[in-house]
């Protein structure tokens, strides 16, 4: 099936959203038991961590870890949102720069300033878009982003999502009380879907919509760790409790080129592949044997596949054995544990 749907559906009685491009299961979003990022708590400074320049606070879900903290004394209360998901037994991650996040708008309360995406190139199209943005932000110190999908929607409806945001940034900024609080939960699958898959789709709400557009069979291949090239062999993907090990091989393919040819294949199935599994953390790479010269032309296609890839992934690079080192944000719960 040619084209990108959408399918909003539940599993194990969750909250799931299931994007499926092609045919193929591009990503999925399952509604999980911890808080999810973009949750915005008033939270209360508990004790600080020597050596590590953090803090640990007290949050209605238990005990935050705020990173790179000056000035703050034990009992403060202070404003922080979720950014990822927890290790298991490990503090939630917070920090204090807290963003109002929708479909067509990002208000950002400590970056103050209008700004338009910059995909939208039309001349005219950014300066209507300006005109709605200082109209809708007039009077607020608060910074807007305007995000690359206004450039298909209606005015009306742009207003309307940069007025609701903005009016729900202000509620929070200004609500001065000091008890310890969740003051916005963060987006369910649901609501994700239709915040961050943009670009045009068939979109399906029926029970059942997972059966019938061959989700659970995608998930369900999705839960080995063997991810297949075919006739170029194929990569096994393995969490442990350190990091993420992918190891690339050949398979049958016992040509000269077959090394590289692996290699670029991991480099372009790779974040499709830790999406739909949910993995994150410190990834190491075990490729397939190939010639250092063609190690350049592999980083170009892993920069490409990542530079598409929405959560945030850090390129680290090669080690002293020739493994190849990521580390990406956890924005999402292991699919073994979502189905499990």
């Amino acid at each position: 099936m040619k084209g990108r749907t959408i399918i909003l559906d539940h599993i194990n009685e969750r909250e799931a959203a299931a994007l499926m491009v092609d045919g193929k299961l591009s990503d999925i979003l399952v509604a999980g038991d911890s808080p999810a990022p973009g949750t915005i708590y008033r939270a209360i400074a508990d004790r600080p961590v020597k050596g590590q320049g953090g803090m640990f606070l007290k949050t209605p879900d238990g005990s935050a870890f705020l990173r790179q903290v000056k000035g703050l004394s034990p009992g403060q209360p202070l404003l922080v949102q979720v950014t990822g998901y927890a290790e298991e037994g490990k503090a939630i991650p917070v920090t204090q720069k807290v963003l109002f996040k929708s479909r067509y708008a990002i208000v950002t309360p400590d970056a103050p300033g209008l700004n338009i995406s910059r995909s939208i190139r039309d001349d005219d199209m950014r300066d209507e878009l300006m005109v709605i943005a200082k109209e809708v932000m007039d009077g607020r110190e608060m910074g807007l982003i305007i995000r690359s999908c206004c450039a298909e929607a209606s005015p009306e409806d742009i207003a309307d999502d940069v007025e609701e945001m903005a009016q729900l940034a202000d509620n929070v900024i200004n609500d001065d009380s000091d008890e310890m609080a969740m003051l916005v939960a963060g987006d369910g699958p649901h609501v994700l879907a239709w915040r961050d898959w943009t670009e045009a789709a068939e979109v399906v709400t029926q029970a059942g919509g997972f059966e019938d557009h061959g989700v659970l069979d995608a998930l369900e291949a999705a839960e080995s760790a063997f991810e297949s090239f075919g006739a170029s062999g194929g990569m096994y993907i393995e969490p442990t409790r350190a990091l993420i090990a992918v190891d690339v091989n050949t398979g049958n393919d016992a040509s000269l080129a077959a090394g590289i040819k692996a290699n670029m294949l991991c480099a372009r199935r790779l974040p499709q592949a830790l999406r739909v599994r949910g993995l994150a953390g410190q990834i190491t790479l075990d490729l397939a044997p190939m010639p250092k010269k063609d190690r350049r032309a592999f980083e170009v296609a892993l920069r490409a596949a990542f530079r598409t890839d929405e959560i945030e992934t850090a390129l680290v690079g090669w080690t002293p054995l020739g493994h190849y080192e990521l580390q990406r944000k956890r924005v999402r719960l292991p699919l073994s544990e979502v189905l499990g």
